[in-house]
């Protein structure tokens, strides 16, 4: 990993821990670190470690400024590249690239561990990286040179371009276009809720180079600046607040030949592959909010009276608390078992992201909210964390497939055996 411009090596990383600990440790064992539900259970040392950077990053860098950036729509780019200079910009991207070469559990710890700072700016940090590893993964080795680095230190972003207006959950029906003239591709189409849009650098694009259906859909690297790209308004949204969501939109849009990722015809695939680890991502998120959450409910219940007593005295509040950290123990554990059945590349990856993806990001929600019940009208409050962690995942149940489609996909390995 990278920290400061030099190797993040476990040596510098432990010292990093040690000059930041007295700052924050305190706060820091207040958030994470609770018997049953504490996350480093199981862990490796070296994984402890990275951990601890996360949490600590979150806490002092992230934490502070959370509801902020929700309030004024601020996309925090001088935090994320901070993050980066930590190795977070390009986590599973190959060091040879500038990436810190991690595993995708290692990813998954991480992306946890930051989104108890601010669950809309990791999110799209885990885009981010999504957008990065494809290009190492399925570029040239000049592609992987040109664009990986600066991706990976976030001097510059990408963003994902899949749904369209027209293409949500059959993304294969996609209708922009992308036909060859001489050594380009002309686009002309527009794509839809893409996050970063606007002022991200690099358009990862899915295009139709031919026939109708998954075979006809190539993959293309946009550059901003490109004549012919265009973005629609700035949406305005429940949540995700930190990042900007815009239309991308493709007129008589020249993109060099050179620029496109595999060979034809294999861009679904890719989208496909990019999207597996984004949904271990995205779910990887929610369970920082819904820890984050288990802990905010807690701390509630102990200074909070009613009756004349702590509503911690209650045992109904008890009993929901307990299923609280179940939901999440469970949901935890079994994100990180997809994370390893994608890392060694099993044949029930797939299976198992989609099963993770709609457990915990349904889980995590069912936590969150749950927890602001608990606050009272106080969770109602914008003043207090739980209603901006319930703001900020609710969408997880949506993109990166929708889990009506996760569940299609775990029906379908069931029934074809």
């Amino acid at each position: 990993m990278a920290f400061a411009g030099k190797l993040f090596t476990r040596a510098n990383l432990g010292s990093y821990i040690c000059r930041t600990r007295g700052l924050t440790a305190n706060r820091v064992q207040r958030r994470h670190v609770v018997s049953c539900i504490d996350p480093s259970l199981g862990l490796t040392d070296e994984q402890k470690e990275f951990q601890k950077v996360a949490f600590d990053f979150a806490t002092n860098e992230m934490a502070p400024h959370m509801a902020e950036w929700d309030e004024k729509e601020m996309f925090p780019v001088d935090t994320m590249r901070k993050a980066a200079q930590l190795g977070f910009g390009g986590i599973y991207v190959q060091p040879e690239t500038g990436g810190s070469g991690l595993s995708r559990l290692d990813t998954s710890i991480i992306f946890e561990a930051l989104s108890t700072g601010c669950v809309s700016t990791t999110a799209y940090i885990s885009i981010h990286n999504m957008c990065a590893w494809m290009i190492d993964t399925f570029g040239s080795e000049e592609q992987r040179h040109r664009y990986c680095p600066q991706l990976c230190s976030m001097e510059k972003f990408a963003s994902y371009c899949l749904t369209e207006p027209g293409s949500g959950s059959d993304a294969a029906s996609l209708l922009t276009t992308a036909k060859r003239d001489g050594d380009h591709y002309v686009l002309n189409g527009s794509k839809a809720f893409i996050s970063g849009a606007g002022d991200t650098d690099v358009y990862v694009v899915m295009c139709r180079t031919g026939e109708k259906g998954a075979k006809g859909i190539s993959c293309l690297v946009v550059e901003k600046g490109t004549p012919g790209l265009g973005f629609g308004k700035k949406e305005r949204k429940v949540g995700w607040n930190s990042q900007p969501t815009r239309a991308v939109i493709f007129e008589d849009c020249a993109v060099p030949v050179a620029n496109r990722l595999g060979e034809e015809g294999r861009g679904f695939t890719i989208a496909m592959k990019g999207l597996n680890g984004g949904r271990i991502n995205i779910a990887s998120c929610s369970l920082g909010a819904a820890h984050a959450s288990v802990l905010l409910a807690r701390d509630h219940l102990k200074v909070r009276k009613q009756f004349g007593e702590p509503l911690s005295n209650s045992q109904f509040l008890q009993f929901k608390l307990a299923e609280m950290a179940t939901r999440l123990v469970a949901s935890r554990l079994m994100v990180r078992q997809a994370a390893l059945a994608l890392q060694e590349e099993r044949q029930d990856a797939v299976t198992l992201c989609s099963m993770a993806k709609l457990f915990a990001t349904d889980e995590c929600f069912a936590i969150c909210n749950q927890s602001l019940q608990m606050h009272g009208g106080y969770g109602y409050l914008k003043d207090y964390a739980v209603q901006q962690f319930v703001r900020d995942i609710r969408v997880h149940q949506i993109l990166e497939g929708t889990n009506e489609v996760m569940r299609m996909i775990v029906s379908r390995n069931l029934l074809q055996e």
